[in-house]
């Protein structure tokens, strides 16, 4: 199955607010970075929360036919990185998004925020 690294990235953060991710926000690095095309960046507030939302998206991807090429964090970083090659997925704990700050360092990128649900 074939899909645009757009909807890829639009699936994940909604992937990933099913297992009640909140603050998803999307960059679009497409003009910034040759390495990838989108981050996709969440909140979650227990490493447990981390794994599942983790584990919730790369299970639903696997069922389109998309794997990881890369993952890392999942013994008690803070942040789960999850790279799809076009697109990246950060999870992150509370004080690790605020301390790395993705989107204060890719500032010049276009953001598309996903409205928290409930």
């Amino acid at each position: 199955m074939s899909i645009t690294s757009a909807r890829l990235a639009l699936t994940a953060g909604q992937l990933a607010q099913e297992k009640k991710a909140y603050s998803v926000c999307i960059l679009d690095l497409r003009k910034l970075s040759p390495v990838t095309d989108f981050f996709v960046i969440c909140t979650v507030d227990a490493e447990t929360q981390a794994r599942a939302v983790s584990d919730h998206i790369i299970e639903k991807l696997k069922e389109k036919g998309l794997r990881p090429w890369h993952t890392e964090g999942y013994r008690s970083s803070g942040w789960v990185l999850l790279d799809f090659v076009d697109v990246v997925v950060h999870v992150f704990m509370p004080r690790v998004r605020e301390f790395y700050a993705l989107e204060k360092l890719w500032g010049d990128a276009p953001v598309q925020e996903l409205p928290d649900e409930g």
